[in-house]
C-alpha cells in the first residue's frame, strides 16, 4: 500500500470524497460499496446505481433466484470462475474481464465454481432484493 493511500484510509471520508479498499469495505456490507443502502449524507449513497465487490468462495451460490427484476446489471469477473444463470441460459465467466449484462425483467441466479471475485454494477438502486441471511431468517 502506498503512503498516500495509507494516509487516505485513516481519514476514509472527508467532505464529498471517500477513499477505501474494496475488499475491506465490502466485507462490512455484503460486498456493497455504493447504493441506496448507504447512509444519507455519505458520498457512497446513491439511488441511481449500486456497486458490489463480491468475494465468493468455491461453491458459494445465491440462496434463491432473483425474480421480478426491475434493474439492469453488469457483472464482471475479476478472478476465478463464476456462473450466472438466466432463464434458458447458463453463462460461464472463466477469464478475467469476462462479463454479462442483463436487463429489466430478467430473473437470475449465480454460483462460484472456483474462489471468485466479481464486480457488479446495478441500476437503479432499489430496495427489496436482499436475501435474508441465516441469522435473519
Amino acid at each position: 500500500m502506498t503512503d498516500d493511500l495509507a494516509e487516505s484510509l485513516t481519514e476514509n471520508s472527508v467532505g464529498n470524497v471517500y477513499v477505501g479498499r474494496a475488499d475491506v469495505d465490502a466485507a462490512s456490507d455484503r460486498g456493497w460499496l455504493l447504493g441506496h443502502f448507504k447512509p444519507l449524507g455519505d458520498v457512497r449513497h446513491s439511488e441511481d446505481v449500486e456497486i458490489k465487490w463480491g468475494v465468493h468462495p468455491r461453491g458459494d451460490e445465491r440462496a434463491q433466484w432473483v425474480r421480478g427484476e426491475h434493474r439492469t446489471a453488469l457483472l464482471i469477473l475479476i478472478s476465478g470462475r463464476f456462473r450466472v444463470e438466466v432463464p434458458g441460459r447458463s453463462v460461464l465467466l472463466a477469464e478475467q474481464g469476462d462479463y454479462v449484462v442483463w436487463g429489466y425483467g430478467v430473473d437470475h441466479s449465480w454460483r462460484a465454481e472456483e474462489d471468485s471475485v466479481v464486480l457488479t454494477v446495478r441500476w437503479p438502486s432499489v430496495a427489496g432484493y436482499a436475501v435474508p441471511s441465516a441469522a435473519e431468517s
